[in-house]
């Protein structure tokens, strides 16, 4: 049984799917005007732990990240560039993928972009507008947030409460400073003709649009950095509501963000830390232990030491890995499905740290322990063989789950056969060349 805190309930509740043995999940991506930094990398990073686990468990999973590609940050960085914002969202759209690539993410089933909803997004809006949910005023259309008894859920925050804090800027026409956009007149960047006016679509509506394009209805799991909260999912669940009487998702998720010297990490207050630059210097997988070595709803407090820890960590995961995948490679045993009763207390464990809403630093716990274990394996001169392969397939499971992959490469023949001279040279005591080749294995990592 999988179990997951559940944001807009506020406990943890058990995982039911809408199909059996399926996932629909959706997670807001990222607007695409600058490079990726970390703290937009948590949740690619944690969603991709999320869709793996559950792939693992034997769902079916359909997991869709949109792109945002309309928006003023665009237009600034169109004009500060001088290109079109067309190009502007190719050009990042293109540099995030390679991150996402770079920080071995599995490639998400759709990846939509709000320029390619446009009509269904116009559609959606008339909608809200003839079921009394939004109003038009001089070509911009607002949601009416007083039409939605329960506005504010998932956050849990009250109108009057949210209103007292609220106030409405000069150059706004809405009735309520609640109240948000739906379609904005413009004559400035992109813009598309609709029933009201030239103009584009207000943010909080992509989201909702884009997924029932996509899932048509309600979907499992919605996810998100905590910072969505509050608008732009409550105001995604309040159009929802309004349009089609449900709150998008069963279970929504979000994770806690990346902070930098205990602030948060912003471009426009320009305290980040880009991925590729850190992507420059340490192995994706070390970064990605860092990320999974605190539970995801927790802030995670960026510090070079924990990166360097991470760093260390992993260099043993890989080492005992890359060890034992030699081992089992050069002695050519068959890989087979093999039960031991210790390996599977690990996989149990390994499941269940998962199944307990996601908790990677305990499942972390798990690799630990059977690297320890494939470590003093090896060490033993007639390790039990079932054992070595049982625990070979655990081992790459578990690395597979959490993004951690090795990507040790095969050896050839000739590997084999330059292996098979040092043994012999080794067991005659032809010490000389015994050394001779073993510095040529150690060069080549056939032996680790």
């Amino acid at each position: 049984m999988i179990r997951i805190y559940n944001s807009l309930t506020k406990k943890v509740e058990e995982f039911k799917p809408i199909k059996e043995n399926e996932v629909s999940m959706y997670v807001c991506g990222p607007t695409v005007y600058n490079y990726m930094h970390i703290g937009n990398s948590r949740p690619v990073v944690f969603f991709d732990v999320v869709a793996r686990f559950f792939r693992y468990m034997g769902y079916k999973v359909t997991y869709v990240s949109n792109f945002t590609d309309i928006d003023d940050k665009i237009i600034a960085r169109a004009k500060e560039e001088g290109i079109t914002e067309e190009e502007v969202s190719e050009k990042y759209i293109k540099e995030i993928s390679k991150t996402y690539q770079r920080l071995n993410i599995i490639p998400h089933d759709q990846n939509p972009r709000v320029t390619e909803n446009i009509p269904q997004i116009i559609d959606f809006i008339q909608l809200l507008i003839t079921k009394g949910g939004a109003y038009i005023k001089d070509g911009d259309v607002y949601f009416d947030v007083s039409k939605v008894p329960n506005y504010g859920i998932l956050s849990s925050q009250t109108i009057e409460n949210l209103i007292q804090g609220a106030r409405i800027e000069p150059n706004e026409k809405k009735n309520s400073p609640l109240d948000f956009a739906l379609w904005k007149e413009t004559t400035e960047g992109l813009r598309w003709k609709s029933p009201w006016s030239e103009g584009r679509p207000g943010w909080h509506t992509e989201c909702v649009v884009m997924i029932n394009n996509i899932f048509k209805g309600k979907i499992d799991i919605h996810g998100g950095g905590m910072d969505l909260k509050f608008p732009h999912h409550d105001n995604e669940i309040a159009q929802s509501i309004c349009a089609h009487d449900h709150t998008i998702a069963n279970y929504w998720m979000h994770n806690g963000r990346i902070d930098l010297s205990g602030e948060k990490m912003s471009k426009s207050l320009g305290n980040v830390v880009w991925a590729n630059d850190l992507l420059d210097k340490v192995e994706a997988q070390a970064y990605r232990l860092m990320i999974l070595n605190v539970p995801y709803r927790q802030p995670l407090n960026y510090r070079e030491e924990l990166l360097t820890q991470a760093e260390t960590e992993y260099e043993k995961i890989k080492r005992a890995f890359n060890s034992l995948h030699r081992k089992l490679e050069l002695l050519d045993i068959e890989i087979k499905d093999i039960k031991v009763n210790e390996i599977e207390d690990i996989k149990n464990r390994f499941i269940e740290a998962l199944s307990d809403d996601f908790n990677t630093a305990n499942a972390l716990t798990e690799v630990n322990n059977i690297t320890k274990l494939v470590n003093t394996m090896l060490r033993e001169k007639e390790p039990n063989l079932d054992k070595l392969v049982a625990a070979y397939n655990l081992f790459k499971d578990m690395l597979w789950v959490l993004g951690l992959e090795t990507k040790i490469s095969n050896l050839t023949i000739e590997d084999k056969k330059l292996y098979q001279e040092y043994e012999e040279a080794r067991k005659a005591k032809n010490f000389e060349v015994s050394d001779k080749l073993r510095k040529i294995l150690v060069d080549k990592g056939i032996i680790i």
